[in-house]
């Protein structure tokens, strides 16, 4: 029987790679090579950048963290430069001693985005990474060229989320509550206090603020979402320069379990130049 090395070494530097491939896409938020530190107020924020052209920041949901964004990370990286951070409280990233804020992670971004010397970035942000990218477009203009805002709310009640979701969250909030009294180990409640504290009370994001974006905005949200249709919708009327899309028959997990049309949509978004009333006709 002849053997064939030459094909076997090629076979075994293939799956070699493919190990190393894999083990490189499971180390989003814990990838030495590419992470960073940076200290706002005191408190070390972690962030990792990947792939090369122009800055687009990924921002996560409450729960989430810079893994959560896997899917977007590996689409967006081809043709962007991704920013991507464990939001304060999360991953690397230091609560600090302070309530957790949405302007203040808020600010956290832009401490990186200085950072790394970066203006005129596009922006996705998901759940709470919508509402910060709302934020951002507010008060930092001149660090957006466009926003991508899925799943985003600006008050923290019934007219934004469905009553189910907020009971939710405030049973969270108080089961949090209990472990600190407690003094439980099992995790670490306090980060979960705060976090879940952020969502009960907040954001607090006027009409007169949406007023104040002034670069195009694609709001998203699907049909079966823990965010009212009409309160998204409500974000679309009143952002001059806004366009809507509702994902048919998917839910507020649609960016991780089924990324594929989300995130095609959104490139198409961010290159293509904004197009408003001038095509209803």
């Amino acid at each position: 029987m002849t053997y064939n090395f030459q094909k076997t070494y090629i076979t075994i530097i293939l799956i070699l790679g493919m190990l190393n491939f894999s083990n490189a896409q499971s180390s989003y938020g814990n990838n030495n090579e590419v992470g960073n530190f940076i200290s706002v107020n005191g408190d070390k924020q972690y962030y990792e950048i990947y792939g090369e052209g122009e800055p687009l920041v990924l921002i996560h949901g409450n729960g989430g963290d810079i893994a959560y964004m896997k899917p977007q990370i590996e689409y967006f990286s081809k043709k962007y430069k991704v920013i991507v951070m464990d939001c304060r409280g999360r991953g690397k990233s230091e609560l600090g001693d302070e309530s957790l804020t949405y302007k203040q992670i808020a600010k956290d971004i832009v401490a990186i985005l200085d950072h790394e010397k970066l203006d005129s970035t596009y922006v996705l942000g998901r759940s709470d990474g919508a509402i910060l990218a709302l934020l951002l477009a507010i008060h930092y203009p001149e660090k957006v060229k466009k926003i991508v805002a899925f799943s985003a709310n600006l008050t923290p009640d019934t007219t934004a989320l469905y009553p189910v979701v907020y009971k939710q969250i405030k049973e969270r909030r108080k089961h949090a509550d209990k472990m600190l009294a407690k003094k439980d180990t099992t995790q670490n409640w306090k980060v979960t206090q705060q976090r879940v504290r952020m969502m009960e009370f907040q954001p607090n994001i006027t009409i007169d603020d949406l007023h104040k974006i002034k670069c195009p905005v694609l709001v998203m949200s699907t049909d079966r979402d823990m965010i009212r249709e009409e309160h998204t919708f409500k974000i679309y009327q009143n952002i001059e320069k806004a366009n809507l899309c509702f994902l048919p028959g998917v839910n507020h997990f649609v960016s991780k379990n089924g990324p594929e049309l989300f995130n095609q949509i959104i490139e198409t978004f961010f290159y293509k130049p904004f197009k408003g009333d001038e095509i209803r006709l």
